[in-house]
């Protein structure tokens, strides 16, 4: 007997011993692989920061060996999340002013000025979030009271979507501005012929906002990169940052400071930038991807800068603008064309949308695989649809959800048949980018995932959802914010599915996203987020 119990030890010993030694094994879960079978598996082995084997409780076990053993207790895993289209560092530093959002009124806004200004004291009051069309009354706010509470303190404070900002007359004298300054690609709003502190778009360039300290901006990254780890983002698309801010990012990348991926958009707005870039070639790292240009096609349509091909509903002979003449934007594209890089265009009005996909559809003649983006994809016109084959839509769920409370108003009823259409755009093209826009929207990745699912917002309205033949499905809305996330960066190979060869990055979710009732969907939060098999939140 005693030398059967022996033997048997060995024999467990010897086994033990043949067994690959990981870094981390993980098991017990329900981990939503993504892979092309869109497959669901148990466990998965870790080592040296990426996936080595993804299978059954009994296959990793029986192979694999780990000191780290993580015990999911049947939670659900997804790939690490991917924002497919954000403002990461504008967040950041936003987390340095003043926070306008959700207020309810300009009175409302005012108090939050007159509280920050007081606590802070600054030499230049700036902040964002204001929505008019969240107020009472939904009309723009003007200078009048801000001038009386900040005489001689310039402010400058941004509305929601980033396309229109409201100053005070210290501002405007600052800028050097007056109600005759000539804009192109925006508007200086005037009422009985004087400035009412509004600037759209373009105007918006004449304030000239102190730039922030390095240490402000690494602190600003930093802040950014603890909130979007705390919703299980491991990657984040920023659309439209400078060299400067560029190279600042991969010196923190460097010293493992900052520690997010990153598929930095290039701000396309300024030509010695472009000819830069394209002139150093892509730039990719395990961290920082550099091979593409953010270009604003138009404004927003909150603030009725989208360039619509007719009229305003709700303002006679008013169509918005595009930013740049469109044989500006020919010129752009063909350098792009002629180079490794991606263009990821801006373009929310119907007519900036034509005018783009033409202008695409002709750099790109028999060029396939560009995967150029259209960035919001807004609205479209009827017999637009059809030039998505080659154009890849990254669209925002939530700006639909937020924007269906008023967004008829602006445009009419039959040009919303063509507008937040991510069903139509995906059959068109076969995959659709998902991301959130933030700050101009919450970062929250689950409210993306509940917008484009059940078209619903957070008040649960509408009770049926929200032009409904547009929703995509739980599987459609995962992909877009993972694997065709990471198709759009060109970075589907290394990252977007829990898949052998790939890095750990994954997430440990408190409820099964994939089959919870929808209603419960902007309840999820996650327990533990990992990247590169680290955990990182």
């Amino acid at each position: 007997m005693k030398k059967i119990i022996f033997i048997f030890f060995i024999s467990l010993f010897f086994t033990a011993c043949q067994k690959e030694k990981v870094d981390t094994i993980v098991i017990n879960s329900t981990t939503y692989t993504v892979n092309d079978s869109f497959e669901i598996a148990e466990a998965f082995a870790i080592k040296d920061g990426k996936f080595v084997a993804v299978g059954s409780n009994a296959e990793i076990q029986d192979k694999y060996q780990s000191e780290n053993l993580i015990d999911a207790k049947n939670q659900t895993i997804v790939p690490g999340l991917i924002d497919a289209h954000c403002h990461f560092y504008r967040m950041g530093l936003d987390q340095q002013k003043v926070s306008l959002e959700g207020t309810k009124s300009y009175d409302e806004v005012l108090e939050k000025l007159v509280a920050f200004q007081k606590e802070k004291n600054v030499n230049f009051i700036t902040g964002r979030g204001w929505d008019q069309n969240d107020w009472e009354i939904k009309e723009f706010p003007t200078k009048e009271k801000l001038d009386a509470l900040f005489p001689t303190i310039p402010v400058a404070i941004g509305r929601v979507d980033g396309h229109a900002l409201l100053v005070n007359q210290a501002a405007i004298n600052l800028a050097g501005i007056d109600e005759n300054t000539k804009v192109s690609g925006g508007e200086i709003i005037l009422k009985n012929g004087k400035m009412t502190g509004i600037l759209i778009d373009a105007a918006m360039d004449f304030i000239k906002i102190p730039e922030p300290t390095k240490q402000e901006a690494i602190k600003a990254l930093l802040d950014a990169q603890k909130i979007c780890f705390s919703y299980g983002l491991t990657t984040v698309d920023d659309a439209g940052i400078d060299q400067k801010t560029i190279e600042l990012i991969d010196s923190l990348h460097q010293t493992n400071d900052l520690k997010m991926r990153i598929y930095a958009m290039v701000s396309g707005d300024n030509q010695a930038q472009i000819d830069y870039f394209i002139k150093k070639g892509i730039i990719k790292t395990e961290k920082l991807n550099v091979r593409s240009f953010k270009v604003y096609g138009d404004g927003a349509l909150g603030s009725r800068g989208a360039a619509m091909r007719k009229s305003y509903a709700d303002r006679e002979n008013h169509f918005g603008a595009l930013i740049y003449s469109p044989e500006r934007y020919q010129e752009i594209a063909k350098q792009i064309a002629a180079s490794e890089y991606q263009m990821n265009t801006h373009a929310i009005g119907d007519s900036a949308n034509t005018w783009l996909v033409k202008i695409y559809k002709d750099v790109l003649k028999n060029k396939k695989n560009r995967r150029w983006r259209i960035e919001h994809a807004q609205i479209i016109s009827p017999e637009d649809f059809k030039n998505f084959d080659n154009i890849l839509p990254s669209v925002q769920p939530t700006h639909a959800t937020s924007d269906m409370y008023w967004a008829e108003n602006r445009i009419g009823k039959e040009r919303m048949k063509g507008a937040y259409a991510f069903k139509d755009l995906l059959k068109n093209y076969g995959k659709i980018a998902l991301g959130t826009d933030f700050p101009v929207e919450q970062v929250n990745p689950f409210l993306t995932f509940y917008a484009a699912t059940i078209r619903k917002d957070i008040a649960n309205y509408p009770e049926n959802g929200f032009q409904m033949e547009n929703a995509l499905t739980r599987e459609e809305t995962l992909k877009g914010m993972t694997i065709w996330a990471a198709y759009s960066n060109f970075e589907e190979t290394e990252k977007g599915s829990i898949e052998v060869g790939k890095f750990a990055d994954f997430v440990i979710l408190n409820q099964n996203i994939m089959k919870f009732d929808g209603k419960e969907i902007p309840k999820t939060k996650v327990i533990s987020t990992f990247l590169n098999g680290e955990k990182v939140f």
